[in-house]
């Protein structure tokens, strides 16, 4: 059950950053290959990263079923969006999920490596994260990570909670994957409805020096 669920978080994952992505770059009217390329690097761009990183095959040049899954996910987006066309709220919505979902993934990888707690949580945090810079980078725009929003410090939190919870509770491993999720998930709207943010070191937007 466990190696189903897996699998299914890692196609339900890719989807949502896949469309993430390619919202993000219809927004900017970029042309179908374009939308296409971006929707693919903000889904890849983590977990290739987490896999060099680890020294292993970067999952997906060996799995053809992943890039069939993102042209799916690059097709249902045109869909949607001929259907919704301010579709700020959805863009976040999957970028959210997706979040979630490949940060699980990533310290996943990292407790299969046998590697250090705090390790395995900035494995799930590259995860999570490193799409998203890809495709902030190649829209020309400054990454969510690196802006007052809380990014990777959803991220943070809901992998160090996944840590605690595997280490002192008899829940399955299954219970913990998808409180996580929907953890990391809830950081992220609160911090949005609610303008939360990390500490500033400016005075004003217009200071170059802390």
């Amino acid at each position: 059950m466990t190696h189903n669920f897996n699998f299914a978080i890692e196609i339900i994952g890719t989807m949502a950053f896949a469309m993430s992505g390619a919202f993000a770059a219809m927004q900017k009217r970029f042309d179908p290959f374009g939308v296409l390329i971006i929707a693919f690097v903000t889904s890849v761009g983590g977990g290739t990263v987490r896999d060099l990183l680890l020294g292993i095959p970067v999952f997906w040049m060996h799995d053809i079923f992943i890039c069939g899954v993102i042209f799916l996910a690059a097709v249902l987006a045109f869909i949607v969006k001929y259907f919704d066309k301010k579709f700020k709220v959805t863009l976040f919505l999957f970028d959210s999920l997706g979040l979630g979902l490949f940060t699980t993934i990533g310290i996943q990888k990292g407790l299969d490596a046998q590697l250090h707690p705090v390790i395995c949580v900035t494995l799930g945090t590259i995860t999570g994260c490193f799409g998203g810079i890809i495709r902030d980078t190649l829209l020309n725009r400054i990454p969510l990570i690196f802006r007052k929003e809380i990014y990777a410090t959803a991220c943070i939190l809901g992998g160090g909670m996944f840590l605690l919870m595997l280490t002192f509770t008899s829940l399955s491993f299954t219970y913990i994957q998808i409180f996580t999720i929907l953890l990391i998930v809830c950081i992220r709207t609160l911090a949005v409805k609610y303008h939360w943010q990390m500490p500033k070191f400016y005075t004003n937007s217009n200071d170059g020096e802390m």
